[in-house]
């Protein structure tokens, strides 16, 4: 494909979609089915799911926790930047 070819009128269920549109469209619809999965996973696993995040009411501790790892990687790496420590 070329970036020419990005112009060029293509069509999707016989919509007319330029293929740079038609990409998009493709790439918007990939996280519907990753959604679909995860909410099968999620209702397969019952109680014992595991977030694939950070869980609901942890954004406090999860920061901590990474402000002090940023911190330790700080003090112990000679090449860490000033703004990192």
């Amino acid at each position: 494909m070329t970036v020419a070819d990005l112009d060029r009128t293509i069509y999707i269920r016989s919509e007319p979609l330029k293929a740079f549109d038609a990409i998009l469209r493709q790439l918007a619809h990939y996280p519907y089915h990753v959604g679909q999965i995860v909410y099968l996973g999620k209702c397969l696993a019952g109680p014992d799911w595991q977030s694939l995040s950070i869980p609901k009411g942890a954004s406090a501790q999860y920061l901590q926790k990474v402000q002090a790892e940023q911190q330790q990687k700080a003090a112990t790496d000679p090449n860490s930047s000033p703004t990192e420590k």
